[in-house]
């Protein structure tokens, strides 16, 4: 399996990291009952809870390009150091901005989410020149 294959498969368990995290502190803010609910009323989440919810959504906005650049790198035969290191990149900074976007922190979070895009860039400049 190639590089960024595994990246790939690291993803899905950044995805799922994410999303038991989220889940977890739902739970903890509303209540198991609520959070095994249909969900048919909306309940404000605050803190940790509702960072945790932009968290995953900020991911889940980043991840298709991240997954179609690490495909087309193996698909196309065109996998190098740029998409292997931009592949590491994007994932090392993304489990970086786990903590820093639950605890709140401004400005390294946000470095933390431009690093993780230049990443995706650095990808896709490995598969276009």
């Amino acid at each position: 399996m190639t590089f960024e294959l595994w990246m790939v498969v690291g993803s899905v368990v950044l995805l799922f990291a994410q999303i038991t995290i989220q889940a977890l502190l739902l739970t903890a803010q509303l209540g198991s009952e609520y959070n095994a609910s249909p969900r048919d009323e909306d309940r404000p989440l605050t803190g940790k809870a509702a960072r945790a919810k932009r968290m995953l959504d900020n991911y889940l906005e980043t991840y298709p390009a991240f997954i179609a650049l690490a495909l087309v790198a193996v698909v196309s035969g065109g996998s190098d150091w740029l998409t292997q290191g931009g592949a590491a990149l994007y994932i090392v900074a993304r489990i970086a901005y786990i903590p820093l976007y639950i605890q709140g922190i401004a400005y390294v979070r946000s470095l933390a989410y431009t690093v993780a895009c230049l990443g995706l860039l650095v990808m896709l400049i490995g598969l276009v020149i």
